[in-house]
């Protein structure tokens, strides 16, 4: 179920969405991720009759992003602390850091670094690596740039979205919770500033 994405890693996260083809190539600008405003959130089938939703409350991360470069300037990186899982419910989330599902103890965080990005600057495909339970996969999710702008502190900021489904199994958590239970819908909402 998740993401640890910085470059330590979720997120998420997150988007590192790029800009107009025939650019010439330069460095983008680095966006650091707002912990006040940015969410990773999941969403589990319970018995297949509704869902179990829950969020990490702490996770950092760092976006490569600028309209006017290339998609091959365009990155994020993310790192989710699995501990801050949060379900909202004190017995469960016990039971989600134990060593049946998370196992925080041996796995403290989710990963996740971006290769590459195909689209336009309001949104496309995100390719990277998530490393979860200590096994890494690539994984392509879509992902949608929200907005971006001056905000009333003087800072600049770009917010993006995403969705990714991942299968439990792949990354080794395979304790049984039931057919439709198998994969875990994450959304990732984030909001960086420009430094």
């Amino acid at each position: 179920m998740l993401y640890r994405f910085s470059k330590n890693l979720m997120t998420s996260a997150l988007i590192a969405v790029p800009l107009a083809a025939g650019a010439v190539p330069a460095m983008a600008a680095e966006y650091k991720l707002d912990p006040a405003h940015s969410f990773i959130v999941f969403k589990i089938k319970h018995l297949g009759f509704s869902w179990l939703v829950g969020r990490f409350n702490s996770f950092d991360g760092t976006i490569e992003y600028d309209p006017e470069t290339g998609p091959e300037s365009q990155s994020i990186s993310v790192t989710i602390d699995a501990a801050s899982l949060d379900t909202n419910h004190a017995e469960r989330d016990k039971h989600l850091r134990s060593d049946d599902f998370f196992n925080v103890s041996e796995y403290p965080t989710v990963t996740f670094e971006s290769t590459g990005y195909e689209g336009d600057e309001t949104g496309g495909t995100l390719s990277g690596e998530l490393t979860f339970l200590g096994v890494t996969k690539p994984i392509s999710f879509e992902v949608r740039k929200v907005g971006e702008g001056a905000d009333p502190w003087g800072g600049y900021r770009a917010g993006f979205e995403g969705s990714y489904t991942m299968t439990r199994g792949d990354f080794g958590m395979d304790y049984d919770l039931g057919p439709a239970s198998r994969t875990v819908e994450i959304d990732l909402y984030v909001e960086g500033i420009r430094q």
